[in-house]
């Protein structure tokens, strides 16, 4: 494992992705056809230059892919990046992995938090490579993070949709602020001066930022943090599919192209609005629970997810795309499995041992 980069992840504050599905946003405008063929032409440019194609997808940059124009269930990594938000700029790690399935058929979104800190085997290395989940997207870009999380969940994840932090202000205001119920009052010099009051707020670009990234004011910690993460993606979804967000549009588009990447196509996102945007009333949310461990060589601080969990979300996710379940089978079923002392029962941080199969 690479100690020294965890080293260092732990110098970086924790700031949470508000990205969501952003070209429901811009494409949805065009279904309405609010500006005519000034506005196609205006999105499709902007959109068109968001497009990195990573391998894994069953289409180009001009065409629909197969599943999407087959109007089937798929699944796709968002990935928020912590570079530009709070004087960041360097390439950073990401922030957050969700891993979301559309559902057209069932009309039904489901998301699943990867906790920044869950112990992952990097796929795509040259060398054997187990480290934090979100050192993925640090080593090899949203690909690496893409084959990563598809791994430690046993699902086939074919797209993302990787934004930067330092747009969630402006997308937030772009679509008139956002509406949120805060669970519990609360104020963090860690995020700001702002103060939370128990119950419905709306929030500006600024306070959902900040929102969204406390994690030392809540007894969950950072899984707290990722439930108010979906919270705001959600209230995101619901702005984003009003026709209010119409008088908003340039600087949204702006935004968008300016810190988003995908491997979803224009063409892509024209037939996502016209076949799958009433999968979007409907999102369903969990998490992929970790137990606290001190993991060695190292010694660093991570969660490890039980084979148990690992299953428990692994079919959540594949019932969700209309899979089979199967038995989950991967690095983190085989670390497991050697650390025979390791008590699942336990909630104490207790001492893990990678084991490098190559050695």
């Amino acid at each position: 494992m690479d100690s020294r980069v965890n080293r260092r992840q732990n110098l970086h504050p924790h700031r949470p992705i508000l990205k969501i599905m952003l070209l429901i946003v811009t494409t949805a405008l065009v279904a309405l056809g609010a500006y005519g063929l000034r506005l196609y032409s205006q999105t499709k440019y902007a959109l068109n230059s968001t497009y990195q194609g990573i391998g894994t997808e069953d289409g180009s940059a001009g065409t629909v892919a197969k599943t999407i124009q087959q109007k089937k269930p798929f699944a796709v990594l968002l990935l928020g990046t912590d570079t530009g938000a709070f004087g960041r700029n360097d390439t950073g790690r990401s922030d957050t992995m969700i891993v979301v399935v559309i559902n057209p058929k069932t009309q039904t979104t489901n998301m699943v938090s990867l906790p920044r800190d869950t112990a992952a085997k990097m796929i795509g290395t040259k060398s054997f490579n187990m480290q934090k989940i979100n050192a993925a997207y640090e080593i090899g870009g949203s690909k690496m993070a893409v084959n990563t999380a598809s791994a430690l969940v046993n699902v086939p994840i074919k797209y993302y949709l990787t934004v930067n932090m330092g747009a969630l202000e402006k997308v937030v205001d772009a679509v008139g602020g956002v509406d949120v119920n805060v669970a519990f009052s609360w104020s963090d010099p860690h995020v700001g001066t702002y103060k939370f009051t128990k119950g419905k707020m709306h929030l500006n670009g600024a306070e959902a930022l900040a929102y969204a990234r406390m994690r030392h004011a809540d007894s969950e910690g950072d899984y707290g943090r990722q439930k108010r993460q979906q919270q705001v993606i959600k209230a995101i979804v619901k702005k984003a599919l009003s026709t209010d967000t119409l008088k908003n549009f340039d600087q949204l588009l702006k935004t968008v192209s300016s810190n988003m990447q995908t491997n979803l196509s224009f063409a892509d996102m024209l037939a996502l609005v016209q076949n799958y945007r009433g999968a979007a009333k409907t999102i369903k949310s969990t998490t992929l629970k970790g137990h606290d461990a001190m993991v060695y060589p190292g010694p660093a601080s991570y969660q490890i997810p039980s084979t148990k969990e690992l299953q428990r979300i692994s079919d959540r996710l594949r019932t969700a795309l209309g899979l089979s379940t199967t038995p989950i089978s991967n690095q983190n079923v085989r670390e497991n499995r050697a650390n025979s002392e390791f008590n699942w029962d336990d909630p104490a941080a207790q001492n893990y041992v990678i084991y490098n199969p190559d050695l």
